[in-house]
């Protein structure tokens, strides 16, 4: 087969399609709406973790364009301009490695729920995937829960949120790690991967909530401990499919949390991004109260049909573009 050809048996191409027409028979049972919102924003997504593609300015007083990461920050626009439940399947883009899981363009599910709260949403965020599990004849066990303390604790016998920064550095180093001192949210996440995510393989369905603060993005404060956040995790045999939010509506908060996040870009010689300021005139001027959710269909795709590789389900990906 030539590399002009596309990768993967054409079955995959029926297999999309089912899957997308199943999500949508899903949302369309449950009154969401489907909505297509912009690829390309004067705004950037300023996340730590998130490298974004720059390209020509779209706005003649801007500099640059950027391609989205998510189409998060329309949603909350829509939703703040009283559009309703809606969802998207959205082409997305994410500098970074080609692997077994990831490839830089991308396909997100991305939905949100007006008056849901996270124990909602992940409740919905199951159904789903047990709908999509039956449709593709996946026998697959009910879905635990755990919050991230407990997966910690349970697994390598850490508390996460009683150890200090250069405690969990040195924990790294002596894990495999080779480089300079991570963030607190870097160190996590490198002992999520490595050390946690294998051991979870044999669990079908998996949700994990209350993340670390540090990790909460565009999620509301837990109340109870604000220590964590009302942020949760869908993992699928050590996969993470899905990423989710009862969404912040507090502006200062979030342009708090934007500005530390290009500080720590600033102080670690990354690129300076925009805010987006149209996302936090939406904030102010009133976001109902929400949850919302992101899939990655390439991965659901993969673990839907048991397959190993995110290649085997693009057929056309970042090595054959």
């Amino acid at each position: 087969m030539t590399s002009w050809q596309f990768q993967s048996p054409l079955v995959r191409l029926q297999q999309r399609a089912f899957l997308l027409a199943e999500i949508r028979q899903f949302f369309g049972e449950r009154g969401v709406m489907e909505v297509a919102t912009p690829i390309i924003s004067s705004a950037a997504n300023t996340d730590q973790q998130i490298e974004v593609f720059a390209t020509d300015a779209i706005h003649p007083d801007k500099q640059q364009a950027y391609l989205r990461t998510s189409p998060e920050f329309f949603h909350k626009r829509l939703l703040a301009s009283g559009s309703g439940d809606i969802f998207e399947i959205a082409p997305v883009f994410r500098r970074g490695e080609v692997t077994r899981l990831h490839n830089p363009e991308f396909t997100l599910l991305e939905w949100y729920r007006l008056g849901f709260d996270m124990s909602d949403l992940m409740a919905e965020m199951d159904a789903l995937f047990q709908l999509l599990a039956r449709r593709f004849n996946l026998l697959v066990d009910k879905t635990q829960l755990t919050s991230y303390q407990s997966l910690f604790k349970d697994y390598i016998e850490i508390d996460p949120f009683n150890v200090t920064d250069s405690w969990l550095n040195e924990f790294c180093h002596g894990h495999g790690y080779r480089g300079s001192n991570l963030s607190r949210t870097g160190a996590l996440d490198f002992i999520f991967s490595i050390l946690i995510q294998p051991q979870l393989v044999d669990l079908d369905g998996l949700l994990v909530f209350h993340f670390p603060i540090e990790q909460a993005a565009l999620a509301q404060t837990n109340p109870d401990n604000p220590k964590t956040c009302l942020r949760f995790e869908f993992l699928f045999r050590g996969i993470e499919l899905a990423n989710g939010y009862q969404e912040l509506q507090d502006v200062e908060q979030q342009r708090k949390r934007f500005e530390n996040d290009l500080k720590w870009r600033q102080q670690h010689h990354k690129n300076a991004l925009p805010l987006d300021e149209h996302l936090l005139s939406a904030l102010d001027s009133g976001l109902p109260a929400c949850s919302g959710v992101a899939v990655g269909i390439e991965r659901l795709h993969m673990c839907l049909i048991q397959a190993e590789d995110i290649k085997e389900v693009l057929g056309f990906h970042a090595l054959n573009s």
